[in-house]
């Protein structure tokens, strides 16, 4: 009989591509992973994995049983929603993925008080980029995420994945202490122009934000700087070399030298939770997802958004996000 914590193995580097990147994902070392595979190899007498240059590759056969892995992991996980359903009380473990501000800025308190609400859950945290999120849910690698988008870029939702919105995120210009920006109660974007410019690297969505608002103002963007973090953004805001756009989220209080000046208007992502339709009856997704909007709710100027995932009568699948269904 396969062992199904060795088809978990295989799943994970199908979806990850490399041995190293399964075993982060799974809290395992590399070494661990490899072995499980390896007496998979030994229980299906075939070959699953090959070396290809410095990495590995699954052969034909691994991809058949990898597809087979993600359809018994898919039984695996209605079963176990079943029996925490009907104990009532959120239980095991619990995967949850969230870009770089959201882990910083919210999930801390989130996951602080799971914890002390319900000591029979087990919550771990990844931090992984907002657009990778939607198929690691889809895939079966994370069992929840808090991912972002903005209406340049909406956030899909394929089959098999529901989203509720959690709140929206609003941003400010934030701009050099002394700037004459910061003597305006708010700044236009038709008056962006002429500025030197710190943001993140190109395809990323503030980074194409910015661009396509420029341009629509009929300004070519100066961008003098690109760093991923937020932090680092605004440090080199407050050291005088440039402005930015920055959320709020994660931001925390801004340095001596940088000053925040409301944008007219002002741009604003949106945040949402992403979860498995099939994992929408667990009551570990749905107190997750209440406990999230709870904080957001908390944060300065947020606003409360919809109902939280979970059945309703006479329709029992439905997961509603907002006034229904988000599909962006």
């Amino acid at each position: 009989m396969l062992d199904l914590s060795r088809l978990r193995a295989l799943h994970a580097v199908s979806v990850h591509g490399s041995v190293a990147a399964a075993a982060a994902a799974l809290g395992y070392t590399p070494s661990a992973v490899s072995q499980q595979i390896a007496k998979l190899e030994r229980e299906t007498r075939t070959t699953l994995l090959e070396r290809r240059g410095r990495g590995v590759a699954l052969t034909e056969e691994a991809w058949h049983l990898a597809d087979t892995a993600r359809e018994l992991l898919a039984i695996v996980e209605r079963a176990e929603t079943t029996l925490e359903e009907r104990r009532g009380q959120p239980g095991g473990l619990l995967t949850v993925a969230a870009f770089a501000s959201a882990a910083r800025g919210l999930l801390p308190g989130v996951l602080a008080e799971l914890a002390r609400r319900h000591p029979g859950l087990d919550v771990r945290l990844t931090e992984v980029d907002p657009h990778l999120s939607v198929d690691l849910v889809a895939r079966g690698v994370t069992d929840l995420a808090v991912a972002h988008d903005w209406d340049i870029a909406p956030l899909p939702a394929p089959d098999g994945v529901e989203q509720a919105l959690i709140g929206h995120d609003r941003c400010d210009l934030v701009v050099p202490e002394g700037h004459p920006f910061t003597r305006r109660a708010a700044v236009r974007r038709a008056d962006l122009g002429g500025q030197r410019w710190v943001c993140q690297p190109p395809g990323r969505v503030c980074h194409d934000w910015l661009v396509r608002t420029l341009r629509t103002a009929g300004f070519e963007p100066d961008v003098a700087h690109v760093a991923e973090e937020n932090h680092t953004i605004v440090a080199l805001v407050a050291a005088g070399l440039g402005v930015a756009v920055v959320p709020r989220l994660g931001t925390g209080a801004l340095p001596p030298g940088a000053v925040a000046v409301p944008l007219e208007p002002g741009p604003v992502r949106r945040l949402y939770a992403l979860w498995r339709t099939g994992a929408a009856r667990r009551p570990a997704i749905t107190e997750a997802v209440r406990t999230l909007r709870d904080h957001w709710a908390a944060q300065e100027g947020a606003v409360r958004e919809g109902p939280v995932p979970g059945p309703r009568p006479g329709d029992p699948g439905r997961v509603l996000g907002g006034g229904g269904a988000v599909r962006q």
